[in-house]
């Protein structure tokens, strides 16, 4: 059972109100003003707040202020509850953190759905979802239902594609965002002379391809699969639906974007800093996303040399030197590294002492 913090200063608002959140089936704890209502709200712990705006000893805006301060009641879904309709009011306590904003008299139906609707979207927040195809679906699920949009999603399609087979191209528009069921996919960028630099190594539930529809661009890079794949396209229209409509239901995708962007500049310095041998270092540790079952990295010297920036004869040489060392083992053209903390250490300092 949900437990709804009510604090208004009304005996008969408090009293009508409770009664209306008790039928319906909710644990309710009551305030009669804004100070007690602090007071009880980091005391139970409750699943969500309602609180009147005007009132003694502290008024709803300064419940709120404190509450958002609070490390354990900052994310408590908060619902106004005032006769005050200005607008400047309402933006007061929109800026303020409040999720909802209902206005006196209201309908019961009006203040239950929007109860609901803060509670879903709260749990939603704080569900973990797997990295996975059906962690996925359970997002999109969940996300259908707190966006109230039941088309969300029903575009989504999983689409085979075989080795070496083009995903999108550098110059592209960007119709979907991309999440690996299956297999591996490279991004690169093609030189005018022919040459390519791989960019991003992505495997089993990665996601890829959203940069540009977010930055609402055209692919910078390429896309191939480096084995028979299997990839989920999520419309672009949906994503960005996603994106758009509620911030929070979006978190887990601007979390690896971030993450996406601060690996592309760590790349990039070390492309212009490193040593052939760190970066090839480097490029063997990415890489190992790659590896089987038996922990063996089944990728080519050419793509090698495309994600160090430099010659395959290069790299060539340096895994001869790091198979010397004994860091890596290289049976049929596959490697396996047997030495990790070594190869960082390379990476580090150039040496693997």
């Amino acid at each position: 059972m949900k437990k709804i913090l009510l604090i208004e200063d009304n005996p008969e608002v408090r009293e009508n109100t409770s009664e209306i959140l008790s039928l319906a089936n909710y644990n309710v704890v009551v305030a009669e003003n804004g100070k007690i209502g602090v007071e009880l709200a980091q005391k139970e712990k409750p699943d969500l707040i309602i609180c009147d705006i005007m009132m003694p000893e502290l008024d709803g805006y300064g419940v709120l202020h404190i509450l958002s301060k609070n490390e354990q009641t900052a994310n408590i879904p908060f619902i106004f509850l005032t006769a005050k309709t200005e607008k400047t009011d309402i933006r007061k306590g929109m800026n303020l953190g409040a999720d909802d904003y209902l206005t006196k008299p209201f309908d019961d139906t009006d203040l239950l759905n929007a109860i609901e609707a803060r509670l879903r979207k709260s749990a939603m927040l704080q569900k973990q979802y797997d990295v996975t195809a059906e962690g996925l679906d359970t997002f999109i699920r969940d996300a259908r239902q707190v966006l109230n949009i039941s088309e969300l999603g029903k575009d989504k399609k999983v689409k085979v594609y075989k080795k070496k087979a083009e995903v999108f191209s550098e110059g592209d528009l960007p119709l979907n965002i991309f999440f690996i069921k299956s297999g591996n996919v490279k991004t690169f960028k093609s030189h005018p002379d022919g040459k390519e630099l791989i960019i991003n190594l992505y495997t089993a539930n990665d996601f890829f391809g959203f940069e540009p529809v977010l930055e609402n661009e055209n692919y910078r890079e390429s896309a191939v699969a480096m084995q028979d794949s299997e990839l989920i396209a999520i419309p672009r229209h949906d994503f960005m639906l996603m994106i758009q409509s509620h911030p929070d239901v979006s978190k887990s995708f601007i979390n690896l974007l971030c993450k996406k962007v601060a690996e592309r500049e760590h790349q990039l310095l070390n492309l212009a800093y490193n040593s052939v041998r760190q970066r090839t270092a480097e490029a063997l540790l990415r890489s190992e996303a790659l590896k089987d079952a038996k922990s063996i990295i089944a990728i080519s010297r050419e793509d090698l040399a495309k994600m160090v920036g430099t010659a395959s004869e290069s790299v060539i040489r340096v895994l001869s030197d790091f198979k010397d060392e004994g860091l890596i083992e290289v049976e049929g053209g596959k490697i396996r590294i047997v030495q990790r903390p070594k190869l960082e250490k390379v990476v580090r300092w150039n040496v693997a002492r």
